[in-house]
């Protein structure tokens, strides 16, 4: 075992799997960790665990360390996912914000809890089954996409800080997604090649986001039912269910009908108002980006320009960017649609992240 000892994060899923195979039989001392965070029964859902959370999963991890001879351990985080993610999902959209559940769990939970855990069983390094690169370079750990396009995942990862970085491994960063399926064929495990993948929200498998709302803040719809659509110019246009319960860019569900397609431009909690717009009106030529982690860069010069994702499917949009602390000042070079206030903004320089934050306005 002469590469070191690595904890590797295994969700029972096909690429955590593949994962501790490929280091396993690289010469890695492979100890594979699964992080129990949220039952979805708890809250009340009628859908069964999914993904993380399965107890399919966590044994479909267990069996997979047993067959190859290494150690598997459970870590249980529910109580510090639960008061930070899902706090902080719920205050999110109270304040009428659009929150990013996932980049704040790997940056604030999961690669704090595998560290500790690293730490205490001698593992030098962490693994996990992102597509998405890293590498040290002039001083600084820096991430960049994946080779697979289609699965990039260097958006939700731009929160991850140097030191996190130092001792992260990500070994499908240069492989295509079916080639992870066909090494899980080769290898016997059929089941688990054919295994779909959740594109859910770990917490919200039944991907009812209001339900989840309505369960978790009591007297929700009869404190917001009856707000109403305006247009940009204050005038009402209808009644709504309550303004948590809508996102910008929003078209499919508004229950209203205008004679023209019309989107959710902005929401006003203070006056449980949401406004509605034309396609157009969606249209911004910047933004201000709040807690900002940099990574590529210790800092950013005025004007730099770069890429700006503003969502995880979206392709990125040319901009020059300004640090002001830890803001960053976001000027498009063309109009942007649908810029959510909660949602990432991450920046890039070619296929490397610069660094990201949250979308504040």
């Amino acid at each position: 075992m002469g590469k070191g000892k690595v904890l590797v994060a295994m969700s029972g899923g096909l690429d955590s799997s593949v994962v501790a195979l490929m280091l396993h039989k690289e010469g890695y001392e492979v100890i594979g960790v699964t992080m129990k965070t949220w039952d979805y029964a708890s809250a009340g859902g009628n859908t069964r665990t999914t993904g993380c959370c399965s107890l399919d999963d966590i044994n479909d991890a267990r069996q997979l360390a047993v067959d190859h001879g290494f150690p598997h351990t459970i870590i249980d985080i529910r109580g510090e996912f639960g008061d930070h993610i899902i706090d902080n999902f719920v205050d999110e959209y109270m304040a009428g914000r659009t929150p990013n559940p996932c980049v704040l769990c790997n940056t604030h939970i999961k690669w704090d809890a595998l560290l500790r855990r690293a730490d205490q069983l001698g593992c030098q390094f962490i693994a996990t089954g992102h597509y998405a690169q890293v590498r040290q370079e002039g001083g600084r750990y820096i991430i960049s996409k994946g080779l697979d396009a289609s699965k990039d995942q260097s958006y939700v990862l731009w929160g991850l800080s140097q030191q996190n970085l130092a001792r992260t491994i990500f070994p499908l960063g240069r492989m295509h997604k079916k080639d992870i399926r066909q090494m899980a064929l080769d290898l016997g495990y059929e089941t688990l090649a054919r295994k779909s993948e959740s594109y859910e929200i770990c917490f919200i498998p039944d991907n009812d986001y209001r339900g989840f709302l309505k369960r978790k803040v009591p007297g929700l719809e009869e404190r917001v039912d009856g707000g109403d659509f305006v247009d940009s110019s204050g005038k009402v246009l209808g009644r709504h269910h309550g303004y948590p319960f809508y996102t910008i860019g929003q078209r499919k569900g508004l229950e209203i009908a205008l004679g023209e397609p019309m989107y959710v431009t902005a929401i006003h909690p203070d006056t449980n108002t949401v406004t509605l717009g034309t396609e157009q009106e969606l249209l911004k030529t910047g933004m201000t980006v709040r807690d900002i982690n940099l990574q590529k860069y210790a800092s950013i010069a005025d004007n730099m320009e770069a890429m700006v994702k503003v969502r995880y499917k979206h392709a990125g949009s040319k901009a020059w960017i300004s640090q002001q602390g830890t803001e960053v000042t976001v000027r498009f070079m063309e109009e942007v649609s649908a810029i959510a206030p909660g949602q990432s903004a991450v920046f890039y320089d070619g296929n490397d992240v610069i660094g990201g934050g949250f979308i504040k306005g």
